[in-house]
C-alpha cells in the first residue's frame, strides 16, 4: 500500500532534519525496488514518515533494512505543515517513525537508538565505550557540520527550494557547497585510511549517516567521485548493500537522477 497525506497550508522554512527500500511501501513520489517478503521479519508493520532526498530520512531507512524490519513509507512534505504531521510531531520534521504499537517517535539519532535497543542484531554500534563515542562523533559530524556546509547548500537550494516553491537557488550557496564538498571528502579519504569503514573494522550507523547524505548529492549529480577514489570505492560496497535497493530505485518527477545513481559500478 502507497499513499500520501493530504497536504494542509504554511511553509516550512526549518532546512535540517526537513527534509527519503527494504521491503518499504512507499508514496508516489518514490519508486519501489523489488524485495521478497519473506527475507523481512514478520512483525507488526511500523510506518515512517519521510521525504526521498532527505539524508535524515535515508538515515534511518538503511537502518530499518539492514535490521530487515518492514516499514510503510509515507512520504511527507514538511513545509505544507499538515495539523494531523503537527500532532506526530510538533517541529514538523521528517523523519517520523509511527512503531507498530502506536507510539510515535522523531529525531533520526533517537529513531536510530530506539531501533538498535528494540532489534540489536545486525549490531549497528560498536561494544567499546571510545569506539561507541567515536561513531557518535561522526553521526554528529555529518549530520551537523556536513549538513549545514555541504547538503544545505546544494540539496536545499537545488531540490527543497523549488518543491517547497521558495523561489530559485541561490548561487553563492551552491558555490560554497561545491568547495565545501571537497574539503569533507579529504577528511572522508582520511578517515578511511587503513580501514574498510569510516569508524574502523565493521559497518557502523556512522557509515549509514554518511552515506545517506552523499546518496542525496549523488542523485542530483554534486560528489566530484573522480577525485576521491577511496571514498568512491567505499561508496560503491555501501551501494552494493541490500539495504541501497530502494534507495537507488527512488524517482522524483522532475528531478531526474544523474546517469550513474544506480549504477553499482560507477
Amino acid at each position: 500500500m502507497t499513499r500520501r497525506p493530504a497536504a494542509g497550508k504554511g511553509i516550512f522554512l526549518g532546512s535540517t532534519e526537513y527534509s527519503a527500500t527494504p521491503l518499504h511501501r512507499r508514496a508516489p513520489l518514490g519508486t519501489e525496488g523489488a524485495s521478497s517478503h519473506s527475507q523481512y521479519k514478520k512483525q507488526p508493520m511500523h510506518r515512517l514518515y519521510h521525504l526521498p532526498l532527505s539524508p535524515f530520512c535515508r538515515k534511518i531507512r538503511l537502518v530499518l533494512a539492514e535490521k530487515r524490519i518492514e516499514v510503510e513509507l509515507i512520504e511527507e512534505r514538511p513545509w505544507e505543515r499538515r495539523h494531523d504531521f503537527m500532532r506526530l510531531n510538533p517541529a514538523g520534521k521528517v523523519p517520523v517513525l509511527i512503531t507498530a504499537n502506536g507510539q510515535a517517535l522523531s529525531d533520526s539519532t533517537a529513531i536510530f537508538e530506539y531501533l538498535e535497543e528494540t532489534v540489536p542484531e545486525p549490531p549497528l554500534m560498536p561494544r567499546g565505550a571510545l569506539q561507541r563515542a567515536e561513531v557518535r562523533r561522526l553521526v554528529g559530524w555529518f549530520d551537523d557540520k556536513f549538513n549545514r556546509e555541504v547538503t544545505e547548500n546544494l540539496l536545499f537550494e537545488r531540490v527543497t527550494k523549488r518543491l517547497a516553491r521558495l523561489g530559485p537557488p541561490d548561487g553563492a550557496c551552491l558555490k560554497a557547497g561545491s568547495r565545501n564538498i571537497r574539503v569533507h571528502l579529504d577528511y572522508v579519504t582520511f578517515l578511511l585510511e587503513g580501514h574498510n569503514w569510516l569508524a574502523g573494522p565493521r559497518l557502523t550507523i556512522a557509515d549509514l549517516t554518511a552515506a545517506a547524505h552523499l546518496s542525496c548529492l549523488d542523485y542530483v549529480g554534486d560528489v566530484p567521485w573522480d577525485d576521491y577514489p577511496a571514498v568512491r570505492d567505499w561508496y560503491s560496497v555501501m551501494k552494493s548493500r541490500p539495504c541501497f535497493r530502494s534507495l537507488l530505485a527512488d524517482h522524483l518527477p522532475g528531478f531526474p537522477a544523474t546517469d550513474h545513481y544506480a549504477d553499482l559500478d560507477f
